[in-house]
């Protein structure tokens, strides 16, 4: 009988664990799968794919950002595969996501900010699959080029060369020049 509760505490302790790190971890998912899809449904559905993977696999981790490089890992490869499956041009507009952007701000900021959130998702969809994930991960998630190889698995040299040339694209899209 004692193992039978020894073992409940360490199943709810891993719960709750598990609880924390969704908490802690979703709206950086949302945000980075919402970047590469374009499309607030599908990022929903990616993250919470994640999610359930690392809760099937019951995987452990040394330390916290072994456990980012995996969950971001994951999500960067469920969006390249739904982006594979799915091919929609419909994309959902920057209105679509609660929560996650600044607050605060007064109507005309909030209007000029929604517009140019909407321009750089269009820009973005229009880069390769992994051009916008180094992009994504780099530029706008703030992580290392160490960190976004090893994500996509790539090598070092490859994320900074693919970052300069969607950003030079981005650039040119965005102050109206053809590339």
């Amino acid at each position: 009988m004692q193992t039978a509760a020894l073992m409940f505490e360490t199943t709810r302790e891993a719960e709750t664990s598990f609880n924390q790190v969704v908490r802690d971890r979703e709206a950086q998912l949302l945000r980075v799968a919402y970047r590469i899809l374009g499309n607030w449904a599908d990022a929903e559905d990616v993250a919470q794919e994640a999610f359930l993977r690392l809760h099937r696999h019951g995987l452990e981790f040394s330390h916290e950002a072994a456990l980012g490089a995996w969950l971001y890992r994951v999500t960067v490869n469920l969006c390249f595969d739904k982006a594979r499956r799915t091919r929609k041009t419909e994309k959902n507009g920057p209105d679509q996501l609660p929560g996650l952007w600044a607050a605060g701000l007064s109507a005309e900021a909030e209007v000029l900010r929604d517009e140019q959130k909407r321009l750089l998702m269009a820009a973005l969809a229009t880069l390769p699959e992994r051009e916008r994930a180094a992009v994504v991960l780099r530029e706008i998630e703030g992580l290392a080029t160490a960190e976004v190889a090893a994500i996509l698995g790539s090598v070092e040299g490859t994320v900074r060369s693919q970052v300069s040339k969607a950003m030079g694209r981005l650039r040119a899209l965005l102050s109206g020049e053809r590339k």
